[in-house]
């Protein structure tokens, strides 16, 4: 009993028990409203992802959205969109609405809302960037390939590869030595963003990001939603120069009234 009482001393001695009550303090003194009671907060800030991610992307809205550092090609497509769009709404429209109804300029409207919304949407979303391998998913990948004697001492360019059933199919997986993994099933390395995109299908300059797992169904959408967006725009310019033809009797009094009609 002794002992036990020197052990006892020596740990309340020795250890920092603050905002702990004490082992003699009286159970009617201790605290019932533990919300009164003040954590220290981790002096270690949280770091995001995005912030540390080594490829060549661009992070935006604290890391939802992500495209590519060449936009060069993205801000030709919507400068397309929209250029052909306001001479259709100005010349076009202006007459079509006028002559025949107004719901060819509304629909109009709901078709060029829905392509600038479905081309953000595919262009600004993660398409399925598979992360880097940190430095202890690195240590023991090495460690389980050099247990199965996949690694040698080989040059750093040696590709390293190991193989996994999938439905008992074997499926030999690709080690990529930029992002330190194996990747999973169709997925690809992309050179332009330099980092490994799950379903990789291909980098579209169009719309400045990668095609992949998460974005592909928007791409697609996109890619159908633009096509008959054009032919509505075309059929439309082609039938306002008609209307005006037939009431001017005049090819060049038409072109002077129509000119956006052409560039459409």
């Amino acid at each position: 009993k002794d002992r036990l009482t020197v052990l006892t001393s020596l740990v309340v001695c020795t250890c920092d028990f603050s905002g702990v009550p004490p082992l003699h303090m009286n159970p009617d003194d201790q605290p019932t409203d533990f919300s009164e009671i003040e954590i220290a907060p981790s002096q270690s800030p949280e770091i995001y992802y995005y912030k540390l991610h080594p490829g060549r992307n661009i992070f935006f809205c604290r890391g939802h959205g992500v495209m590519s550092r060449q936009m060069g090609v993205f801000y030709l497509t919507v400068f397309l969109i929209v250029g052909v769009s306001a001479l259709f709404f100005a010349f076009d429209c202006r007459y079509l609405a006028v002559t025949l109804s107004p719901a060819i300029a509304a629909v109009g409207v709901l078709l060029f809302v829905f392509v600038l919304a479905v081309l953000l949407r595919a262009s600004c979303i993660d398409p399925g960037i598979i992360p880097r391998a940190t430095v202890e998913e690195l240590k023991w990948t090495e460690a389980e390939s050099a247990e199965s004697g996949d690694i040698y001492s080989a040059p750093a360019n040696m590709v390293q590869n190991r193989e996994m059933l999938i439905r008992d199919y074997p499926y030999k997986q690709v080690y990529c030595h930029t992002c330190r993994i194996h990747r999973p099933p169709r997925a690809s390395h992309c050179s332009i963003c330099d980092n490994c995109v799950e379903r990789f299908d291909h980098h579209c300059p169009w719309i400045g990001n990668c095609v992949g797992k998460r974005n592909y169904r928007y791409f697609t959408v996109f890619i159908l939603s633009v096509a008959v967006y054009c032919c509505y725009v075309l059929t439309f310019a082609v039938v306002n120069i008609i209307l005006i033809y037939q009431t001017n009797q005049d090819l060049i009094e038409t072109l002077k009234m129509t000119p956006a009609s052409y560039v459409d």
